[in-house]
């Protein structure tokens, strides 16, 4: 076998599907230790102490397995960059992986500690139970699961990552390119600093196409590649009421409340069927039937999502889901005005105050939509301030709006068949013998726009764990099929020459 595979990789061909199984098969011991020595690690980006012995962790890992490593200063916390030249290189790809996590609330999980790794089954009533890690000595069950924060997003698609590249060296069959990494460690806070320090090493970052392994995939969980996710931005809606909270019984029928200001606005801009009402927010999306056949066959069972979530109807933004996807949303992330539950309190209070969230697509302009939100607000009789009001305007203006808001980042979007697309779907159709499910755009977001605005390259997502995962919650995890399976996944896609 090892003579064939070294004729095969003489000749330029990738390890076939049997050949990166095997691999993966004889190493599930290691994987699982590297695994749980990086989710040992706490990662919440908002503790810069635990994200600096991260950085050093990484610098080792990949020093390990062959990259040179380089810190991208930022003005939070530090990226990394990490390269593979190949000598015979013609095309340079570069990988987006990411290592911080999520904050923790220890008393929320079913655990001592969220970094301290666990290993679980299910028991006959489908309750999640710990078992010893040497239960792995006597056989796997794909269906056990790795319970710690960072499980799946994303220290188990940069583990699977760094262990494809092992396994594929041992192959001999290195990637045959000059091979990038940046590694984001402030993605969970929306990657703040990561657009200007881009820019500022365009050319260490310089490549031919970009590949980002993070996520998981369809629903259904089969191999998925895609192509696209919107981007996102925050706004908070505030208004105003009398200075102090006043007695309801004193002062009802006379000082205004704020919270019905903020109800009247909020009603105003979406219609009862869930479609933005504001003139010209969707401006600009276009379909053709081309994308309309891609999103077509993607296989989502809509009805069945709607009733898992208890939910009887679905919005009326566009027919499907993955068309509605494709468009700019507006969501309430969050409301408040005085007390409710047993605190409630019968006052009028001084402010109430929206949350928003607005989801980008690569046709939206996060100015425009915030300029359209202000002259909807506008239209309606209220002042618009981008500051709390001050004595002044209190005494000038009787309806008064705050009206503040910040870009995260935007939207992108590749073509199917770009660089990135063609080497993502090729090793994920080698590998299984059928075209991966192809996802246009995402509805989530990642901060891959300033990455490809900067460098102006393709990209493609190929997700590599379950889909039920928890990510962001209390208990999140990874299946163990999901995790052995994602490294041959990334092992079939890094095997590809690039075009």
């Amino acid at each position: 076998m090892a003579a064939l595979l070294m004729a095969a990789v003489a000749h330029g061909e990738p390890p076939s599907p049997a050949e990166l199984r095997h691999a993966v098969d004889g190493n599930v011991d290691q994987a699982v230790s590297l695994y749980r020595e990086f989710l040992a690690l706490p990662n919440d980006a908002l503790h810069p102490d635990d994200i600096e012995t991260l950085v050093r962790w990484m610098e080792g890992a990949f020093a390990e397995r062959g990259f040179r490593t380089q810190r991208i200063p930022t003005n939070g916390n530090p990226a990394l960059f990490a390269e593979r030249r190949h000598e015979a290189a013609r095309k340079t790809v570069l990988v987006y992986l990411q290592a911080d996590g999520q904050p923790v609330d220890p008393s929320a999980w079913a655990q001592a500690n969220p970094f301290v790794p666990v290993l679980k089954e299910r028991d006959d009533d489908g309750n999640w139970q710990q078992i010893p890690w040497e239960a792995m000595d006597e056989g796997l069950n794909p269906d056990w699961r790795v319970f710690a924060r960072s499980a799946s997003d994303s220290k188990g698609p940069m583990t699977q990552f760094m262990v494809a590249i092992e396994l594929l060296d041992e192959l001999d069959a290195a990637p045959p390119y000059n091979l990038k990494v940046i590694i984001d460690t402030e993605e969970e806070l929306g990657s703040p600093n990561l657009a200007p320090a881009i820019r500022e090493h365009r050319d260490l970052l310089a490549s031919d196409l970009l590949l980002i392994f993070d996520g998981p995939p369809h629903a259904s969980n089969r191999p998925t590649v895609t192509f696209g996710a919107r981007g996102i931005m925050s706004a908070t809606l505030v208004t105003y009421g009398p200075r102090v909270a006043q007695h309801s019984g004193h002062y009802g029928n006379f000082v205004p409340n704020p919270a019905f200001d903020l109800a009247r606005i909020i009603a105003s801009v979406k219609s009862p069927d869930g479609v933005v009402t504001i003139p010209g927010f969707y401006d600009g999306v276009s379909l053709s039937e081309a994308d309309r056949a891609i999103l077509s066959s993607v296989p989502d069972d809509e009805q069945s999502i709607l009733a898992d979530m208890g939910v009887a109807r679905a919005e009326s933004v566009a027919p499907t889901l993955q068309e509605a996807l494709q468009y700019p949303s507006l969501n309430i992330r969050g409301l408040s005005a005085a007390w409710v539950g047993e605190q409630a309190r019968t006052i009028i209070p001084p402010v109430a105050m929206a949350e928003l969230d607005i989801r980008l697509v690569k046709e939206s302009d996060p100015e425009r939509l915030i300029g359209l939100l202000r002259a909807h607000i506008q239209s309606l009789g209220y002042t618009v301030l981008d500051r709390a009001p001050t004595g002044e305007d209190r005494r000038q203006h009787d309806r008064i709006v705050s009206l503040t808001y910040d870009v995260s980042y935007g939207a992108f979007r590749s073509s199917m068949d770009s660089p990135a697309g063609r080497m993502a779907r090729t090793g994920l159709e080698t590998l299984y013998g059928e075209e991966p499910i192809l996802i246009r755009t995402m509805g989530g977001s990642i901060p891959i726009a300033p990455i490809i605005e900067a460098l102006g390259v393709p990209a493609a997502i190929v997700p590599s764990v379950n889909i039920d995962n928890n990510q962001h919650s209390p208990n999140e995890n990874l299946r163990l099929g999901n995790f052995f399976e994602g490294i041959v996944m990334l092992m079939a896609v890094l095997s590809q020459a690039p075009q």
